[in-house]
């Protein structure tokens, strides 16, 4: 089955086809903490929630596209317990750390396999990463915050149905964190307009600055005056990232570490220590002068894309992200045509911890296969 064959087919035929997945029968194969859940295995809890998800009240309201997400985040957002349950040796309870976590990339691998479209393919990867997020709510110091934040990442209506089937389809002896937590967190997004759309910020710089930390009110209107704009490439090698920036952005200087690689003489697979050094140096050059300027490298990871992002936003420029994701068979035949091509186990082991960007990090976000007919 690929992802067009699965948006015309039926929930219970794409349940069916699910459980004969080698990440379903993981699942099946894990056991859970019996006071969390004792109907028993992840996959016989996974089910239970997929089975809710007709029975919600909103079900009929909701759209094709919007019923596939919410199976898929069903589907997926316990699959990464077998890869982090353990047992308490001491008490002998089971627990699942990270497992969100893990699931996120673990969606991100099936639905690749799937041939998902790149946009519902980051939605549920972030469902499944965020969807136990409503439940602790009300652990948070600031609940307006949570809310706010996440509606930039996911849809927050989605989230708190999902959370619904995801408290209802158990069989829990221990429930500590009532249904009545995820009916808080959809007052707390409602009364923060930000349950079916995005907190309107005053401005993207806002935004940009409440998800820094840097001014954590929502009601912050900060003076903008940005001195240049930086337009921060991201996508696994042979993504095409140079042709992007050649066919929308030709005017640029660009800072590229691929190319300060060549010119320093030093393999991908040595120390990066003097290439990014040269690098920062580059960046900083227009950044002083304050002038727009593009950086081409890979920036896979958002660990790494912050560290750039900090410098950048020390000198007010504005911040753009371009992430390029053709499909990844393209990407591998791209690599071996080039004269020095990045060995093919990198490439997969990169595509397996890729984290694309959201608009959690900068000021503007373009995601894109590459296609000449996408901007």
């Amino acid at each position: 089955m690929n992802w067009r064959e699965i948006q015309t087919s039926s929930h219970d035929d794409i349940l069916t086809w699910a459980t004969n997945q080698p990440w379903a029968q993981a699942m099946a194969a894990c056991n859970q903490d019996r006071g969390w859940h004792a109907e028993g295995d992840v996959w016989t809890h996974t089910k239970m929630v997929c089975n809710q998800l007709p029975m919600l009240d909103e079900w009929p309201a909701l759209d094709n596209r919007e019923r596939i997400l919410l199976l898929f985040t069903a589907l997926l957002h316990d699959a990464g317990k077998p890869l982090t349950s353990q047992v308490d040796p001491a008490t002998g309870r089971i627990t699942s750390p990270k497992h969100a976590i893990k699931g996120e990339h673990l969606a991100r691998f099936v639905l690749r396999d799937l041939d998902c479209d790149l946009t519902i393919r980051e939605e549920i990867a972030r469902m499944v990463r965020f969807h136990g997020r409503p439940a602790f709510l009300l652990e948070k110091p600031e609940p307006s915050h949570e809310v706010a934040s996440l509606s930039w990442l996911v849809s927050n209506r989605l989230l708190y149905l999902f959370a619904l089937a995801d408290t209802r389809g158990r069989a829990s002896t221990e429930t500590s964190r009532p249904e009545e937590n995820l009916h808080i967190f959809r007052l707390a997004a409602e009364e923060n307009d930000c349950f079916d759309h995005p907190y309107p910020f005053a401005s993207d710089h806002a935004r940009f600055l409440f998800h820094r930390q840097e001014h954590p009110s929502l009601h912050y209107i900060p003076h903008v005056d940005h001195r240049c704009t930086v337009t921060m490439l991201s996508g696994l090698p042979g993504s095409g990232k140079d042709s992007w920036l050649a066919a929308h952005r030709p005017d640029l200087p660009v800072v590229s570490l691929d190319d300060l690689r060549r010119q320093l003489d030093v393999n991908a697979t040595d120390d990066q220590g003097e290439v990014i050094q040269a690098g920062r140096e580059r960046c900083r050059e227009h950044l002083r002068a304050g002038r727009s300027f593009a950086f081409n490298a890979t920036n896979l990871l958002r660990q790494t894309r912050r560290a750039w992002i900090d410098l950048f936003a020390d000198y007010g420029a504005r911040i753009e992200i371009v992430y390029i994701e053709p499909p990844l068979p393209v990407i591998l035949a791209r690599n071996a045509r080039r004269s020095n091509p990045v060995p093919e186990r990198v490439i997969l082991r990169l595509a397996e911890k890729l984290e694309p960007p959201t608009l959690s990090e900068v000021h503007d976000v373009v995601i894109t296969t590459g296609t000449s007919s996408e901007s």
